[in-house]
């Protein structure tokens, strides 16, 4: 079935060799098109990879790994910078901090330029476990992606990433 905004996807369909979701063997359709679609289908098994390597064996979140390679990665950041770059509320950052650090995993500290800015860094742990978690999951997406040339990897990660990046561009100044 086609609508008049979604493009006919007969042509794309009819060239695959298996045209159905992976796990419940329906016909995609019209789905086989639509990016979020696919993004969804695509994060049931990075969010398997993660929870099996990671989430599980070290209590870890997703966004509490992200929150540990942002701060890793960056100096000088702000629970405000972290929420931005998350596309979450400053109270939501800030609830996520307070139980990283009372794992032990970053601090906050005064900026000693303003006082009223907080910046946080990783702990000696939080450093390890982001370490630790990283190389674990870079294992598992590989497994995952065994059958994509480094080509093909690479360019998935780029077009993602500029997909990410779009949000910026839409947002207003």
């Amino acid at each position: 079935m086609s609508t008049p905004d979604a493009p006919d996807v007969s042509d794309l369909l009819s060239d695959l060799t298996d045209d159905a979701t992976p796990a419940g063997r329906l016909h995609e359709g019209a789905l086989f098109t639509l990016l979020g679609y696919q993004l969804a289908q695509a994060a049931v098994t990075t969010t398997e990879v993660f929870e099996a390597r990671v989430g599980g064996v070290h209590a870890l979140r997703p966004v509490e790994y992200t929150i540990l390679m942002l701060v890793g990665g960056n100096t000088q950041v702000s629970p405000t910078r972290l929420a931005r770059a998350l596309a979450v509320t400053l109270p939501n950052i800030k609830m996520w901090l307070d139980r990283m650090e009372g794992r032990g995993l970053v601090r906050r500290e005064r900026s000693e330029r303003d006082r009223r800015i907080q910046h946080v860094t990783l702990t000696e742990a939080g450093a390890a476990l982001a370490a630790q978690a990283s190389a674990l999951l870079h294992e598992g997406e590989r497994e995952v992606l065994e059958g994509f040339s480094p080509g093909e990897r690479l360019l998935l990660v780029e077009l993602l990433h500029r997909i990410a990046r779009a949000r910026e561009a839409r947002r207003p100044r």
